[in-house]
């Protein structure tokens, strides 16, 4: 942990958190952290090879431009396309491979794509061009959901009429759920994401811990606060407690961000999601109340999608999952690499495949 963004006093906190660790870890254990930003923040520091060799860090399907699905990124490739659009989108997801391109060979191609910042760059982008159909790509979990609420708000009191959405937001809570239920799940444990914590809190995680008999760690994203998560977890696990908890206190309430969650529930209501890799998971997604329908690009345009076929050589799915490591991939860092991907996971910045090419991990 050399990391010029780490503070000596942090440092040395760390180490003796992970001291800890070493001490009181006796048995194996198998802990998913379902965050990709806290994958690439793990990689990054090293966290997972100063930790026992029996604690095993599985990463978890949090990345959502990877989990985005085929079908999806096809009828936006398809929306892209077509004349007097603007489509746009955050940054990662221009580039994430459908059955034949992606929005970058899309642009190359005429249309025309813009990445944006935020969801309301895109709603200004309307407001300027009233000539033009503006479409915003929908992705990302809890965190990104109130910034798309608040635009469509806005483009509904203003009477924006050019102005939609293609709906994409994935839920987290849901997803742990198919991760437990699935028959090749090896998670003892959770390592939740702090971010989503911070909108949506962490009271709807109690019933799935107590359910599925697995404790739940909130977290942070510097390796202190990842090391404490990981400190907590083995605890509870140690000690055969399953409970909810929150290290990441400074940032994080039970409740969350109430504001923000009347907003979601105001514009959004839950829907079956297709995640890429893993197949539909119920009510998982994010889709646009009734009263908020004529804003959904993917009725507003007469979409065909063709058969969609992923790449033979790629086993995101299994990654997605956590049933397999980036390198377990014949492709990995080869055929499949960040200027040539041949999966979602590989080319976005909280993609667990890109974590590893990045950081270099091999085993």
């Amino acid at each position: 942990m050399t990391n010029g963004k780490v503070s000596p006093e942090s440092i040395r906190q760390t180490k003796a958190v992970l001291e800890e660790i070493h001490r009181i870890t006796t048995q194996p254990w198998h802990i998913m952290e379902i965050c990709g930003g806290q994958t690439h923040a793990i990689m990054e520091y090293g966290l997972d090879q100063l930790l026992p060799e029996k604690i095993n860090l599985i990463h978890g399907p949090g990345c959502p431009v990877c989990v985005t699905s085929l079908e999806l990124i096809e009828r936006a490739l398809q929306i892209a396309a077509l004349p007097d659009v603007i489509f746009t989108s955050f940054g990662d997801m221009l580039r994430v491979p459908g059955s034949s391109s992606d929005l970058l060979g899309a642009r190359a191609r005429g249309a025309d794509v813009r990445m944006v910042y935020s969801p309301m760059d895109s709603v200004r982008l309307a407001q300027t061009n009233p000539d033009k159909q503006v479409v915003f790509f929908a992705i990302g979990f809890e965190t990104t959901v109130p910034a798309i609420a608040a635009s469509l708000l806005h483009a509904d009191k203003h009477g924006l009429k050019n102005f939609s959405i293609l709906p994409a937001n994935v839920l987290v809570p849901p997803a742990m759920q198919a991760i437990l239920q699935s028959p090749d799940n090896r998670v003892n444990a959770f390592l939740a994401a702090g971010h989503v914590c911070a909108i949506m809190g962490y009271w709807q995680y109690g019933p799935i811990a107590e359910k599925y008999q697995t404790p739940m760690v909130v977290t942070g994203f510097d390796p202190l606060d990842l090391a404490l998560g990981i400190l907590m977890t083995v605890r509870q696990l140690e000690e055969g407690r399953v409970e909810v908890e929150n290290a990441y206190p400074k940032y994080i309430t039970r409740d969350g961000n109430q504001t923000a969650q009347t907003m979601i529930n105001q514009v959004f209501e839950p829907v079956d999601r297709q995640w890429r890799g893993i197949g539909t998971i119920p009510l998982s997604g994010l889709g646009l109340k009734e009263v908020y329908s004529h804003f959904d690009a993917s009725t507003r345009f007469d979409i065909q999608l063709a058969r969609l076929q992923e790449s033979p050589l790629c086993i995101a799915g299994s990654v997605l999952r956590g049933v397999a490591k980036p390198s377990d991939c014949p492709a990995f860092g080869t055929l499949c690499t960040p200027t040539n991907p041949l999966g979602a996971p590989m080319v976005s910045a909280e993609g667990a495949c890109s974590a590893y090419y990045r950081y270099h991990k091999v085993n």
